[in-house]
């Protein structure tokens, strides 16, 4: 049984769709249904993916996202809530969240940090180290299996068209 909105990318062909809405309402434009189509079908695909493969690892998205942050950093593994913040595109609210939920699981530490008297440095235990050495070698190898198909120069030249696409969109928002 399908279950929405899709098991699988080959659902309604995107052309069909744009046929059909050419015939039902003659002169709306219909030519991103060729692009947004297909990269929706692909994004679902691939965030259901990864959402069950996290689940397999053992780790949240939100909790991946922390502990990757900090790991990225380099040496001692340790950033600012305020850099946290920043470089996780989530609220100081959403960080202060993450972080307590890490901190009981025994994943990361919070002390007073040398950026201010209010500042407040976390750092990776041993344990969160582990962690996400392990859940980003795993993630990361089953998502090369996925893109596996693509050849190293698809793989450049979707990325590039991927990132026009992003930043045209951002223009957009900031023209709004």
């Amino acid at each position: 049984m399908t279950e929405y909105p899709f098991d699988s990318t080959a659902a309604v062909p995107p052309e069909a769709i744009a046929a059909a809405w050419e015939r039902e309402l003659p002169g709306v434009p219909v030519s991103s249904i060729g692009v947004i189509t297909p990269l929706w079908r692909a994004a679902k695909a691939l965030a259901d993916d990864r959402r069950r493969t996290l689940h397999r690892i053992g780790i949240d998205p939100a909790t991946l996202d922390l502990l990757s942050t900090l790991r990225r950093s380099g040496a001692p593994w340790s950033l600012t809530t305020r850099e946290l913040a920043a470089q996780t595109l989530v609220t100081a609210g959403a960080i202060s969240q993450r972080v307590a939920r890490a901190e009981v699981a025994g994943l990361v530490t919070r002390s007073p940090s040398d950026a201010g008297r209010r500042a407040v440095a976390v750092s990776l235990t041993d344990a969160g180290h582990q962690l996400v050495e392990r859940a980003v070698r795993d993630l990361l190898t089953h998502e090369e299996e996925l893109v596996g198909g693509l050849t190293d120069e698809d793989r450049q030249v979707l990325g590039e068209l991927l990132g026009r696409l992003a930043a045209a969109r951002d223009a957009t928002d900031i023209r709004s």
